[in-house]
């Protein structure tokens, strides 16, 4: 199997290419670097320009599935040039992709994309599942929304299409772990607001897990890549400290406070989502971290 992978050299892009290699299906990937293309047996890259349309056709030259990790970085102060920025990355390069196997002969058949539970309103009570269809008007919803809407397209060229909404990625080689534990490890860590919000989280492994999953599967549809067991804000940031063997006993850190240094994207500590995994584990995906405290041990100990 060969598939093509964009979003190859970021933190989820590079775990997933790991575990595919160590699979036996080849790689071909795109990137807006020409410095990153190399090109070995099973690896080979490939240059793209999601903005312009611009992108290497030979990159689909036997390939069976496409899965799709581009878009730029939420966690960056929300201008209105760089929300314009965070959705046009992500529309433009499904639309990119679109094209390319519109106009060119090809052997795909399933289309994996990115997708994130910022989909889902703000709420303490309610539990999401995939059904779920009551948005809000947010700017990560709607994000979200257009970005989903720009994948469905590839169902009328016959390509089967899986979304995969995920939830607060744990990885100690970056991402936001990496931010939560910076003022842990100086004794400053502290909840959001009420800490009662709920953080829906998955360990970077399962989460390269379950879209080697859906791919070998053949799955379609939407599915929630969290794991089993979400908590709270508070306990997210003790249970850290905890493991880092770091003092938690400061006051909860104001909504407003936050609001005036990060602006709008303040939303992104304050928000809850407690997003159900069952659908996942009712295909039979099977969690390698069902417990945060050993997934903190194992990522803030190394």
């Amino acid at each position: 199997m060969k598939v093509l992978l964009t979003g190859a050299t970021g933190l989820v892009g590079t775990e997933l290419v790991s575990l595919l290699l160590k699979n036996g299906i080849s790689v071909n990937y795109l990137t807006t670097s020409k410095d990153k293309i190399q090109d070995e047996p099973n690896y080979k890259g490939f240059y793209w320009s999601p903005e312009s349309g611009e992108i290497d056709n030979h990159c689909i030259e036997d390939v069976d599935a496409v899965i799709n990790l581009a878009g730029s970085p939420i966690a960056k102060r929300w201008t209105d040039t760089y929300k314009k920025q965070i959705l046009n990355s992500r529309v433009a390069s499904v639309n990119a992709i679109y094209n390319l196997l519109k106009n060119n002969p090809n052997s795909v058949h399933q289309f994996i994309s990115a997708s994130a539970i910022g989909i889902y309103p703000n709420s303490l009570d309610k539990v999401y599942s995939e059904d779920e269809a009551a948005f809000d008007n947010s700017f990560l919803s709607t994000v979200v929304q257009q970005w989903e809407t720009a994948s469905d397209k590839m169902e009328t060229l016959g390509v089967k299409v899986a979304k995969i909404r995920t939830g607060l990625v744990l990885s100690g080689k970056g991402g936001a772990l990496k931010e939560l534990a910076t003022p842990i490890k100086y004794g400053f860590g502290a909840a959001f607001g009420s800490g009662q919000q709920m953080q829906s989280w998955i360990h970077l492994d399962d989460l390269a897990g379950i879209y080697a999953y859906v791919l070998h599967n053949e799955l379609e549809g939407i599915y929630n890549a969290v794991a089993p067991h979400p908590v709270t804000n508070h306990t997210l940031v003790e249970l850290a400290a905890k493991v880092m063997d770091k003092p938690f006993f400061l006051p909860n850190v104001p909504k407003f406070v936050m609001e005036l240094i990060l602006g709008e994207m303040h939303t992104l500590l304050f928000d809850s989502q407690n997003v159900s995994a069952k659908k996942i584990i009712s295909e039979g995906y099977q969690f390698k971290y069902l417990s945060l405290e050993k997934a903190l041990q194992v990522e803030l100990k190394s």
